[in-house]
């Protein structure tokens, strides 16, 4: 019996999030059914996190152990030949038994897009947010460099568990300009429910003019109640998740 991490990439326009949800289409529902025709027999696999519906993914990690008695890059031929095509194995390798994919994580990255032009795009919409007319990049910027270091974030999302801590830090938060619009890159050693949206969303609202750089600091600060309102799912990817600690885990 081996323990086994995969990273895992896909498209969540299909999915009703990642984790679970009695016979509803999640993404640990497929993966999980696939590895039980593999021989599978846990109760639930591990992963590093919970994206919500319609969130994609290019670097979820998920962990699980397996009587395997073949090669690593056949068990991702057998798995990939078996998810559907909006999933799929990236790389796999072994893993300490005690290794968890998220409380092991030392931090977590997404990116958000958003393009700009004045009419819906059908073959952008699946992965991007159009706003029209441009935002501002400088007003982009400013806003992103308020909220790195620690905060307290109960103002721009909630804990997973009631009561528990919603002080994060930010390390990194970023715009920068693609050919037709903006990619927002975050990384955090932690983040609260919905909180990489609203934070798009906020900053968004900003660079429209509907926010001050002050109403921004005191939702830091003095956890001010700010205004409602979410970026769509769909701009958003799990990109990576990090283990500086433990060099992803791996024992091979």
């Amino acid at each position: 019996m081996a323990r086994y991490q995969l990273i895992l990439a896909y498209d969540g326009t299909d999915f009703s999030g990642f984790q679970r949800q009695g016979e509803t289409r999640t993404v640990q529902k497929v993966v999980e059914t696939v590895l039980t025709e593999l021989g599978w027999n846990e109760e639930t696999i591990l992963f590093a996190g919970r994206t919500d519906s319609g969130v994609h993914a290019s670097g979820q990690v998920v962990v699980f152990s397996l009587d395997w008695q073949h090669e690593n890059e056949t068990l991702v031929n057998a798995l990939n030949a078996k998810l559907p095509s909006d999933v799929s194995v990236q790389s796999i390798s072994r893993v300490e038994a005690e290794f968890h994919p998220r409380y092991d994580a030392s931090s977590r990255c997404y990116a958000y897009t958003i393009y700009h032009l004045p009419y819906r795009q059908p073959l952008l919409e699946r992965f991007a947010w159009r706003i029209w007319p441009p935002l501002n990049g400088a007003l982009l910027s400013q806003a992103a460099d308020t909220v790195l270091g620690w905060h307290d974030f109960s103002a721009f999302g909630r804990a997973m568990k009631p009561g528990s801590s919603t002080v994060r830090e930010i390390f990194e938060s970023r715009w920068t300009s693609t050919d037709l619009g903006w990619r927002y890159e975050i990384r955090a050693n932690a983040f609260l429910y919905h909180m990489v949206r609203r934070l798009v969303f906020l900053q968004v609202q900003f660079a429209k003019g509907n926010l001050t750089i002050g109403n921004l600091t005191d939702g830091l600060i003095g956890n001010a109640t700010m205004k409602p309102g979410l970026a769509p799912s769909n701009g958003l990817v799990l990109t990576k998740v990090l283990y500086e600690d433990r060099m992803q885990g791996s024992v091979d």
